[in-house]
């Protein structure tokens, strides 16, 4: 690691965690209903919404009345997507006059959007329509975040209430979270990102003459002397796809798109933005419960991890590939390659900030991407894959990646209990069999649905088929698809030729199960914790805001996504990494 990869680093790192405070106390004064600077403005707005939806914003709903709404209110929104989709090209807002998306590829995409993945199996610029951009994706980059902002809330509740028999609103939490929190910091970044030279406009794509004609690839072989621009409200989208951790590019090529990512100010910016909401919810936790001991555990726990394994990233991908190393290719005197792996990159971006943004995206539930993850080196591939298959808690979603995190924090003081022959405690209440089985199925569910469909993928023609690159690589190009899927991330390893009848139907099912199986679960686990009464700490009971605490956490999510895909990674990764150096 050279001296400016250390110093990106640890700026990235110390910029999100100093931005992360403020932003969190704010969001906890929003979630607990306390009035804000914002109310003289919005305030107005959110009580006409709360009126013209006939809700009731003092009426309390039960876990299972919780769940419900939110169940429903996504499922809507995806049907919303599908129909949008479908019917794009007799919908305003289409200057390229683009026709409607197939049936399986609209069905992805729906599902993927409304379960705050945002997979893409298409190029934006070449499929969707304006409208199609606007009202129906950009419109779930903002309810998706929101429901996972929502679902934390309630669990948080869940630990901060005695004896009670609910866990808050979905309607108010959503409506809250979208009004005061996402809309704001949209805003404010689309207006940064426009000032970089991001596009926003609703003109059709403009052609430019070309300063050379190249051969047209038509039957004639045409001389072409023009190109056609692809523009659009790119800025808008790709501020709400940063912050609520969303991830789908406005472009084919996402954030290694010049008129998505121009600069490296918005680069930074944009990196920070991914994580920034995730990691002041950690605050938020800590003020919500009246321990702000509690958040600084949790985030202490997910930068470790992060710092780490950017690390590692970083090194694997400046350590270039050993095979140009015995061709002479760019042989330094120490017979290493300078400039490192720089095979899939934008050189204005380097390898630091390609590094960091691939760990950042995949740390998150974002799945946006500024350089091309399958050229990475099988080690500095395997960090973001492996990330995910932690279970998207390093960090992760907006509000999921906590709510993730806390149910391996259930965990672990389970196992400290175990260890002492007492029963665990975590924030005053008792851990108990209920709770330890919701636990368990949001634990094994994600490695459950990414195993077993990577087992189905390279065991049938139709997932083999789609595959660019033999022998480990193409293992590891499948294993990804699914991790990214099975966890609600949406990047991917390019060479997986996605958008076909299998993959976009067999990899919505898998993002569907991923989103909803753990989102239930986590609210009845709310709704249990909510209805014990608080247990005043005694002799035996693990404090969980230590150093020794952080460390149990960090090892418990390690060990459960290293016990659980070590297989795996051996025969795609790691068995390419020992390849490669064979040649």
């Amino acid at each position: 690691m050279t001296g400016n990869d250390l110093f990106q680093m640890l700026l990235y790192v110390v910029v999100l965690l100093l931005v992360a405070y403020p932003l969190g106390a704010f969001m906890a004064r929003v979630l607990s209903g306390e009035p804000t600077w914002m109310g003289r403005i919005l305030g107005p707005i959110e009580r006409v919404t709360y009126r013209v939806a006939g809700i009731d914003p003092a009426g309390e709903m039960t876990w299972a009345r919780y769940a419900t709404a939110a169940m429903l209110f996504n499922v809507v929104g995806l049907v919303v997507v599908y129909v949008v989709q479908r019917l794009q090209d007799v919908l305003p807002l289409n200057p390229q006059h683009l026709a409607a998306v197939s049936s399986d590829s609209s069905f992805s995409t729906a599902v993927s959007f409304a379960t705050n993945t945002d997979w893409q199996g298409y190029g934006g610029e070449t499929t969707l329509s304006y409208f199609t951009q606007l009202m129906a994706l950009t419109v779930q980059n903002f309810v998706s975040a929101a429901t996972g902002i929502a679902v934390l809330a309630a669990l948080i509740r869940g630990f901060a209430r005695t004896s009670a028999q609910t866990i808050g609103n979905f309607w108010v939490d959503l409506t809250r979270s979208t009004l005061y929190v996402l809309l704001p910091l949209a805003f404010a970044l689309a207006l940064v990102l426009v000032s970089q030279g991001v596009v926003q406009t609703f003109s059709a794509y403009p052609s430019v003459d070309l300063a050379q004609g190249v051969v047209g690839n038509d039957a004639n072989h045409a001389l072409v002397t023009q190109q056609s621009i692809a523009v659009g409200p790119a800025a808008s989208q790709i501020a709400i796809k940063q912050l609520g951790t969303n991830g789908g590019g406005f472009f084919n090529v996402n954030a290694a798109h010049p008129f998505e990512n121009p600069t490296p100010l918005s680069n930074f910016v944009e990196a920070i933005s991914i994580l920034l909401i995730s990691a002041a919810l950690c605050c938020t936790f800590g003020r919500l419960i009246g321990d702000m001991r509690q958040g600084w555990a949790i985030l202490a726990a997910m930068t470790i991890t992060l710092v780490a394994l950017m690390a590692g990233c970083i090194v694997a991908e400046q350590s270039g590939n050993p095979a140009f190393d015995a061709l002479g290719v760019e042989a330094s005197a120490s017979d290493s390659q300078s400039g490192g792996n720089m095979e899939g990159k934008e050189t204005r971006f380097g390898i630091a900030n390609s590094a960091i943004w691939a760990t950042a995206t995949t740390a998150a539930s974002n799945g946006s991407v500024n350089s091309m993850h399958d050229s990475f080196t099988p080690l500095g591939g395997l960090v973001p894959m492996w990330l995910m298959q932690l279970g998207e808690v390093i960090f992760g979603g907006v509000g999921s990646g906590l709510y993730g995190m806390l149910v391996f924090a259930i965990i672990a003081v389970f196992v400290a209990g175990l260890m002492i022959g007492r029963t665990p405690e975590y924030l005053g209440k008792k851990i108990e069999a209920f709770e330890m089985k919701m636990a368990s199925m949001i634990v094994l569910m994600p490695p459950a649905i990414v195993l077993i469909g990577t087992a189905i993928g390279v065991s049938v023609a139709t997932g083999t088929s789609s595959v660019a690159n033999p022998s480990t690589h193409g293992f590891s190009e499948i294993l990804y698809a699914f991790s990214s899927a099975g966890n609600n991330n949406g990047s991917a390893f390019a060479g997986l030729s996605a958008n076909t009848p299998f993959y976009n139907t067999a990899l919505a099912i898998a993002m569907f199960l991923a989103r909803y199986w753990l989102l239930v679960p986590t609210l009845a686990l709310a709704g249990s914790l909510a209805a014990k009464r608080r247990v005043p700490p005694g002799s035996g009971t693990l404090p969980t805001h230590t150093p020794m605490f952080v460390t149990l956490l960090i090892l418990t999510v390690v060990l459960v996504g290293a016990l659980t895909f070590v297989p795996a990674l051996a025969l795609g990764p790691v068995a390419e990494h020992l390849q490669m150096f064979g040649q």
